[in-house]
């Protein structure tokens, strides 16, 4: 008997120890499948310079093909048109066949050797990239591609990122890299990894489209809905870390983007006419208003309930009661109306008496604050209320130092000191500071000013046209062309363009090109040129017509082209001008008239 019990207990511990494995095994196995699936929730987003880039689609004669960055032909002209995906990579989605009436096509995929790739996929395609502006609206490391009706992910490569299983694949508004696809006739979001950040539950998902100066977009959240069965959708909201904020119970719910806040969210809700303020995922206000809005320079929120109006901060206290006919907050002070009558409160709601201003607005200089009368003219006054500025003019804006933006009776502009003394005089059409700059530019009739931070005048044109680049301005016009660097000085092509091996230069009139030593490279014989870009081209104009040279001065072609004044100087690669269309991205061509 005891031989017998030993014997069992012997199995007992042997199975005990298998199940263990088992446990075991399962549980690392599933750490695995948690650990991949975690590390595909991640993915990177390729951020391509102009001068990554190494390849350029082209049109002539209507047809799309392919130019490297020394102008030559890569893929011939002869598709319907050409997707480049990733300008750094030699890989082109060629689309021919086109029918216009059923919308359908073929495509292929060429490298740069004109070689057919990734042959073993059918209808490979680019991802495009909407809502998001971008001279390269595509994925840039990825491409979808179908089988069977259904749709898959590859890489470059043609490996297998996503085996064919969606019935439909498109870009996450706002949110590069992740994608919204279908399954069973539901939505749910995928990333360029294949990681799932969304599950397939939804019948509606997009972004919230909030925008951050620092973050950008990557702070964007999600709104997603379900059918509730009567063809009604419900909406609910997921933050942009994929927390569930609020459930899918509401009519409505979009977010007040122009609340600048990136550590909380605020979502307006509306069910069955109802709308309500939610903080995150709390009621900050009530379900039982007809419209919230947010005034942006007080920060305080305008509520309409029964047709009447109220105010309250973006915590939810009360500062004026719902009572108002009509209510504004101009600036710093609310103006609210009732029966006809009209009172005036600042910002915390105490009423103010006997005003000698309707409106005061800070600058972002504490020193000086702009006010504006009973009359609607402008003045100024410092922070304790002394006029520095009497109110007479039709409009004042803050410049930087002691110096403002006037607009005087004739609805042109000038500017002042705080002094009240005019330093331009008021009969410019337009005047504004370039910004990230000492600059300010003016305009009288056709002529364009630039002006430094003395208000010492830099450059004077006749029908010119700015270029703002990162570290200088360029000034030009059909005859002329200045350089400013961004502290307002006068700067040479020399400074500027300290690589380049020619440089435009003018002589009575005529235009031609020098080297650093002001040798004469390319006689003066033409109207106007363009500096060398990047790549080493550069524009030659005569008779009106556009040409090109290269970097040594010869020349590519004569000029031919007629190019729009409106289009600004032209940009070549070759023979090949540069077109910027608003319904594809950037190309280049040959074409005389485009």
């Amino acid at each position: 008997m005891k031989f017998q019990e030993r014997k069992d207990n012997r199995k007992l511990k042997r199975i005990s120890i298998i199940v263990l494995i088992v446990i075991l095994i399962i549980a690392i196995i599933s750490g695995i499948i948690i650990a991949i699936n975690r590390s595909k929730e991640n993915y990177t987003v390729e951020k391509i310079e102009n001068a990554d880039i190494n390849y350029y689609k082209i049109i002539s004669n209507g047809k799309s093909g392919v130019i490297d960055k020394s102008g030559n032909i890569i893929i011939e002209p002869e598709y319907n048109t050409i997707k480049i995906p990733n300008p750094k990579e030699p890989i082109f989605i060629c689309i021919y066949d086109y029918n216009a009436a059923s919308g359908e096509y073929k495509t292929k995929v060429l490298n740069e050797k004109n070689e057919e790739i990734l042959t073993n996929f059918e209808n490979i395609n680019t991802i495009d990239i909407k809502e998001i502006v971008s001279s390269i609206p595509y994925e840039k490391t990825v491409l979808q591609y179908q089988k069977d009706g259904k749709y898959g992910i590859i890489d470059f490569s043609g490996k297998s990122i996503i085996k064919p299983q969606y019935d439909e694949i498109r870009n996450m508004p706002y949110r590069e890299g992740e994608l919204i696809a279908k399954k069973d006739d539901k939505y749910g979001v995928i990333n360029i990894n294949g990681g799932k950040l969304l599950d397939f539950k939804y019948d509606y998902i997009t972004g919230d489209s909030y925008y951050s100066t620092e973050k950008e977009y990557t702070l964007d959240g999600y709104i997603v809905g379900v059918n509730n069965g009567d063809g009604k959708m419900q909406y609910g909201y997921l933050n942009s870390n994929r927390n569930q904020l609020l459930e899918t119970s509401f009519d409505r719910v979009y977010r007040m983007n122009n609340v600048k806040d990136d550590e909380n969210v605020y979502l307006v809700t509306e069910k069955d006419g109802n709308i309500q303020l939610y903080r995150n995922d709390k009621i900050l206000l009530d379900n039982n208003y007809q419209a919230i809005n947010y005034n942006e320079d007080s920060k305080l929120l305008i509520l309409q309930k029964d047709n009447k109006y109220g105010v309250t901060d973006l915590n939810g206290k009360q500062i004026l009661n719902i009572e108002y006919d009509q209510i504004q907050i101009p600036g710093n002070y609310i103006i609210a109306i009732k029966n006809g009558n009209s009172e005036t409160f600042d910002l915390s709601g105490t009423k103010q008496e006997n005003l000698q201003f309707t409106n005061i607005m800070m600058t972002n200089n504490e020193n000086y604050n702009i006010s504006i009368d009973t009359n609607d003219k402008y003045g100024v006054i410092s922070k304790d209320g002394t006029t520095i500025i009497e109110n007479k003019y039709n409009y004042i804006q803050y410049l930087f130092d002691n110096y403002f933006i006037v607009g005087g009776d004739s609805g042109k502009s000038g500017i002042i000191n705080d002094k009240g003394e005019e330093l331009l005089p008021i009969n410019y059409e337009v005047i504004q500071k370039i910004d990230n700059s000492d600059i300010i530019q003016a305009m009288t009739g056709n002529t364009l000013e630039l002006y430094n931070k003395q208000i010492s005048k830099i450059v004077s044109m006749e029908n010119g046209k700015l270029d703002i680049n990162n570290n200088y301005i360029k000034v030009y016009s059909t005859t002329q062309t200045e350089y400013v660097g961004l502290d307002g000085s006068l700067k040479s092509d020399f400074d500027i363009f300290p690589d380049n091996t020619l440089f435009a230069s003018e002589k009575d009139g005529m235009w031609g090109f020098v080297d650093k030593n002001n040798n004469i490279k390319v006689n003066y014989q033409y109207e106007k040129v363009t500096e060398l870009n990047e790549l080493g081209f550069a524009g030659i104009k005569k008779d009106g017509k556009w040409g090109v040279i290269d970097k040594n001065g010869n020349v590519i072609l004569e000029p031919t082209y007629e190019i729009a004044e409106q289009n600004g100087e032209p940009y070549f690669i070759g023979k090949y001008y540069k077109v910027i269309s608003g319904y594809e991205e950037e190309y280049f061509t040959d074409n005389i008239n485009e």
